[in-house]
C-alpha cells in the first residue's frame, strides 16, 4: 500500500537493503506538482568544484540548516521527501561499530525531511543531489545516536512544502 501520491513516477528503481551515501535515492519533490526523482545522497552546493562535496554532506540540522550556506537556499525553495520503510544508526560498542535497523510499526514506508539542489559540473552536467534533514533523537534512538532523521507523520508531510522552522532548542 502505496501511501505517497505524485505524478510522474520513476520506473527505473528497485528497492534496495542498504544505501549508502553518494548512491542514489528516490526523492518526491515538488515542480508545480509532485513527482518522484532518482537523485544523489549527498548535497553538492553550487559552486563546488566535484561531486566529492556531497559526500560530506548528507544531512542537514534542521535546527539550522534554513540559516547555514550551504543549505539554506534549498531549505527555502527544494524540499523534498525522502521515502524509506526504515534507516540505520551505528551503536559505538567499544572499538566495534554496530548498525542498528529502525522502522516504523509494521514496517511501513515514511517520508524523511529533505532538502534538494541540482549541481552543474564542470562538463555542463547537471546532477540533482540531496540530502537529511536530521533532528535530536527520539527516546528509543538515543540510546545509539544523539542526532537522527526527521521522519514526517503523513498530516506532516504537507508542512514540508511550506516555509516552516524547526524550532532551536
Amino acid at each position: 500500500q502505496v501511501r505517497f501520491s505524485y505524478s510522474r513516477p520513476v520506473h527505473d528503481w528497485a528497492p534496495r537493503y542498504n544505501i549508502a551515501p553518494t548512491q542514489d535515492v528516490i526523492i518526491v519533490r515538488r515542480n508545480g506538482e509532485r513527482h518522484s526523482a532518482m537523485v544523489r545522497w549527498g548535497l553538492v552546493p553550487y559552486g563546488a568544484r566535484d561531486l566529492k562535496v556531497g559526500a560530506r554532506m548528507i544531512d542537514a540540522r534542521g535546527e539550522s540548516a534554513a540559516d547555514k550556506a550551504p543549505f539554506d537556499k534549498s531549505f527555502e525553495k527544494r524540499r523534498c521527501l525522502m521515502i524509506a520503510d526504515g534507516f540505520y544508526e551505528w551503536k559505538r560498542t567499544g572499538p566495534k561499530r554496530v548498525p542498528i535497523y529502525f522502522t516504523l510499526n509494521g514496517s511501513r514506508p515514511f517520508g524523511f525531511a529533505g532538502l534538494w539542489t541540482s549541481w552543474k559540473s564542470p562538463e555542463g552536467e547537471w546532477v540533482p543531489t540531496c540530502t537529511i534533514v536530521t533532528t535530536s533523537s527520539n527516546a528509543l534512538v538515543e540510546t545509539v545516536h544523539d542526532r537522527m532523521p526527521v521522519i514526517l507523520s503523513e498530516d506532516a508531510e504537507e508542512i514540508c512544502w511550506t516555509t516552516i522552522r524547526i524550532p532551536r532548542t
